[in-house]
């Protein structure tokens, strides 16, 4: 009897620094979540940060040209959405501001497409900037994750700009 009663209470000791090392665990991995950086949600990589639209797009806009780029394109698609709600039937307001940046890199596009011609279908790259309907105080910057390979190097570029647009290294 003694020994099964030593036994137990060694297994009970046991067990509970067994839980205390997983809620540990657990709290660290929530914390290194937290700290990562960038939110990716359904295939996107998000920055979000306090400074105003303008401030932000500004960064973008540079960020881009810095990185030796030329923007093809800039979508409006806040003030489209917001036009043409009523004549879709809407009554809803996306977004008080949001445009999609589009460029390319004729070296990296060059390079991914002759290690895979289907990657044209990436082409040009596109990052927005947003403020979100369900967070008015901030600006969201993001872009879309790509597949394993070649386009892990545009991810990487995208991901570069996209931090310096919000002031992070």
């Amino acid at each position: 009897m003694v020994q099964t009663e030593g036994y137990a209470r060694h297994h009970a000791s046991r067990m509970k620094r067994e839980q205390e090392k997983m809620r540990n665990f657990i709290g660290n991995l929530a914390f290194i979540a937290i700290m990562a950086g960038p939110v990716s949600a359904e295939g996107m990589i998000t920055y979000t940060t306090d400074d105003s639209f303008d401030d932000v797009v500004f960064g973008l806009e540079n960020a881009i040209l810095d990185a030796g780029l030329v923007i093809d394109g800039l979508s409006h698609v806040g003030e489209m959405l917001a036009r043409t709600k009523e004549d879709v039937g809407s009554e809803v307001d996306l977004y008080p501001q949001a445009d999609v940046y589009s460029f390319c890199s004729a070296a990296l596009s060059r390079k991914v497409m002759e290690a895979d011609p289907t990657n044209i279908r990436f082409c040009p790259y596109d990052i927005f900037v947003a403020i979100m309907p369900d967070n008015p105080d901030q600006v969201t910057v993001g872009f879309e994750v790509y597949p394993d390979g070649p386009m892990k190097e545009v991810e990487a570029l995208l991901d570069s700009i996209a931090r310096a647009a919000v002031g992070q290294p």
